[in-house]
């Protein structure tokens, strides 16, 4: 038989899921495993955004829409950026699509031709590593180390910049790192690829999931020479616990709008009319649910950074957004735990699940292999009893 596609074959799974999928079998098993993996929330998603869901089943939507989704979940979506962000677009401005991973896939696509480099600080969420390369891109990555809050500098993307620059990547607040850009940092960074003509790719999905002192500022909102070059990711499932219902986002100029619609129209078109049909309601209906789950992370996120801080041998930074900790393992490095010997991340998250049945995802595939990242997307019983084993097995 020919060989596969040479593009496919090179796409490495993601470490996330895979940390996920073993953490599953072993639960299968009848092992009682903590899970500290998957960026997903453990709340229901809200009975007013079901109850619309069944409402629309009910009412006959089950046909196909626009490639580009509903125009009343489009004119919601403004409304929300808009409310939230102060931030305007058109319901023509909007793409809707399955998920905020589709979406940024499907900006890729619509920007990159095959050479284009895209500048991506490191840490990075796993997938826009693998989603350059997936369009033919080819990732310049600009390490942001922890000693600088996991943030890159104005010198720093300068000095990334070359002739076949197209485009740079921010996730902002951070997964994995949960650090958060200010304004300030934002524009300067956002000001250079202005003067560069280079495209903004912005995944702002975590924007209502900020805690302490810290202000989201959206990249869109810094001034029009900015907005016009940016291409903004949103969705529904962090913030309102709808993971599972594939809805995400784009806001862009028109053209380039226009570009990720069509193909999205010879691709999967559009998402569930259902799930769009309960994303309106997410965004149209009370958001008192948004800021209540946003209060049971902040208290969840300040008892896993106080634990993991008291704790021999290991550190993170306090994350300012999300709800992820990144756990620096560098001290472990040498050490044999659990019958490993421990070089870096990889190592200590496989140890770490076989002896303590604890799951954590090692940053090796986010470009930073000394660390390990911890979701606080888990109830404070299993963050207690899953500190509790990390410290036992940090004893040896």
């Amino acid at each position: 038989m020919k060989e596969l596609s040479s593009v496919a074959s090179a796409v490495k799974a993601s470490t996330t899921l895979a940390v996920d999928a073993m953490a599953k079998k072993m639960r299968a098993e009848g092992l009682d495993v903590i899970g500290f993996g998957t960026g997903e929330p453990d709340f229901d998603t809200p009975k007013n955004i079901r109850k619309s869901a069944v409402r629309a089943l009910l009412e006959g939507k089950t046909r196909y829409t626009p490639a580009n989704g509903i125009i009343s979940l489009r004119e919601a979506i403004c409304k929300r950026l808009a409310a939230d962000l102060n931030v305007s677009y058109e319901p023509t401005q909007i793409t809707v699509a399955s998920g905020a991973k589709h979406s940024v896939y499907i900006a890729l696509k619509g920007l990159v031709n095959p050479g284009d480099e895209v500048i991506l600080p490191a840490p990075y969420w796993v997938t826009y590593y693998e989603a350059v390369r997936m369009v033919g891109g080819v990732p310049v990555v600009i390490d942001a180390p922890e000693s600088a809050n996991f943030k890159i500098t104005p010198d720093q993307l300068r000095n990334a910049i070359g002739p076949k620059t197209k485009l740079f990547l921010i996730n902002n607040p951070s997964n994995p790192t949960g650090m958060l850009y200010t304004g300030t940092e934002l524009e300067e960074l956002l000001n250079i690829c202005v003067a560069h003509d280079l495209y903004i790719l912005a995944d702002e999905i975590y924007c209502a999931l900020v805690y302490g002192d810290g202000k989201f500022v959206s990249a869109a909102s810094l001034g029009e020479e900015i907005k016009k070059r940016t291409i903004l990711i949103n969705g529904v499932s962090k913030s309102y616990a709808m993971t599972g219902w594939r809805i995400g986002y784009a806001a862009a100029s028109p053209e380039i709008s226009k570009v990720m619609t069509n193909y999205l129209s010879h691709s999967t078109g559009a998402p569930s009319t259902i799930s769009q049909y309960a994303a309106r309601e997410a965004l149209n209906g009370s958001q008192d649910s948004v800021e209540a789950m946003r209060k049971v992370f902040d208290q969840r996120r300040q008892v896993m950074v106080q634990r993991i801080g008291e704790m021999e041998g290991v550190s993170c930074l306090e994350p300012q957004g999300a709800f992820y900790v990144m756990m620096n393992i560098e001290k472990q490095k040498g050490r044999t735990l659990g019958g490993r010997l421990i070089r870096n991340g990889d190592d200590f998250a496989l140890a770490f699940l076989e002896t303590a049945q604890v799951a954590a995802v090692p940053c090796s595939g986010f470009g930073a292999p000394d660390f390990l990242r911890f979701t606080y997307a888990a109830s404070i019983d299993d963050i207690g009893r899953g500190l509790d084993r990390l410290e036992k097995f940090l004893n040896g």
